[in-house]
């Protein structure tokens, strides 16, 4: 059987690097395509030797233009992205740029007869939400310009599947979690909660905590996304990628300083926030189960000691 090609974009990041792992594990030849801006070749470590990683910028037409005339690709993962909301306020420009990488991918993979184009999305489409849990063709109210440029990412998508048949799908990604995610002030909130904790500082919530989230384990996320390659009926779809399952963030505190056995010796500490923070937002996932025939496999608590055994080997 003659091997695919994949082409991840920003596949030194979080995400990215997990789904680079797993496709060569399936025996797909993988290209990694990084400007390394957030993401890091330390991701890339183990898998390496095994890929071909060339760093350069989606928002660079020519740069990307060489990677395609130069390589027969089947597959397109369009992760590269400004990744963090805090990062994406920072600078506001540079994520509104992330358009013309999106439009890059998606003239290339049209003029090259790609297979399939997946698009990673965001929860923070839907900004406030308007119902709760939070459907694919209901109501999306993006403000951020992160979630905005998701948005229209979306509907680009949609656009050349419509215009041109190129099959896309873009998979709008719940709170994901685990090895090699970010722990500063830059990344999440599952990293920063674990990061304090093994440091002794009680993990701090903002407001009551009574916000909820649905966390996804990264390698339920990458299993997922994988099932979107051949899945017959995802073709110009928006598909939300969750547990269906909300959890507090007061919960999720409670949970890390249980599993690194601080019971006793930390407690959150509650801030007031003055943040415009989203009070709920978690996906309806009946049309992830019935497209893709996936359920998660890991349990809160399951990824939770995973991702906690990693930070420990690294600290």
């Amino acid at each position: 059987m003659i091997r695919q090609t994949v082409l991840v974009t920003g596949g030194a990041g979080f995400i990215g690097s997990h789904l680079c792992q797993r496709l060569l594990g399936k025996n797909f030849k993988v290209i990694c395509f990084d400007n390394l801006s957030t993401g890091s070749l330390n991701n890339l470590q183990k898998i390496q030797p095994h890929i071909n990683f060339i760093k350069g910028d989606c928002n660079d037409y020519n740069q990307l233009k060489i990677v395609f005339e130069k390589n027969k690709i089947d597959i397109v993962f369009h992760y590269a992205a400004v990744v963090g909301v805090k990062r994406t306020l920072e600078n506001p420009l540079a994520v509104l740029n992330d358009l013309e990488g999106i439009r890059h991918i998606l003239e290339l993979s049209h003029l090259h007869q790609i297979k399939k184009v997946i698009f990673a999305s965001s929860s923070e489409v839907y900004g406030e939400p308007v119902e709760i849990p939070e459907v694919e063709d209901g109501h999306v109210n993006a403000k951020l310009p992160y979630a905005v440029v998701k948005l229209a990412g979306e509907k680009l998508m949609e656009a050349y599947f419509k215009m041109y048949n190129l099959n896309t799908t873009s998979l709008r990604f719940f709170n994901v979690y685990g090895p090699n995610q970010e722990s500063s002030d830059y990344g999440f909130v599952v990293g920063i909660f674990i990061n304090q904790v093994l440091e002794n500082i009680a993990p701090t919530i903002f407001g009551d905590g009574t916000q909820t989230r649905d966390f996804v384990y990264i390698e339920d996320n990458i299993e997922a996304a994988l099932l979107t390659i051949d899945a017959p009926l995802t073709a110009g779809e928006v598909i939300n990628i969750g547990t269906g399952r909300p959890v507090t963030i007061l919960d999720l505190a409670e949970e890390i300083i249980e599993l690194a056995d601080k019971q006793g010796i930390l407690k959150p500490q509650f801030i007031e926030s003055n943040r415009n923070d989203i009070k709920h937002r978690f996906p309806d996932v009946s049309k992830m189960q019935k497209l893709l025939k996936f359920r998660p496999h890991y349990k809160l608590s399951e990824g939770l000691s995973q991702t906690l055994a990693w930070y420990k080997k690294i600290t």
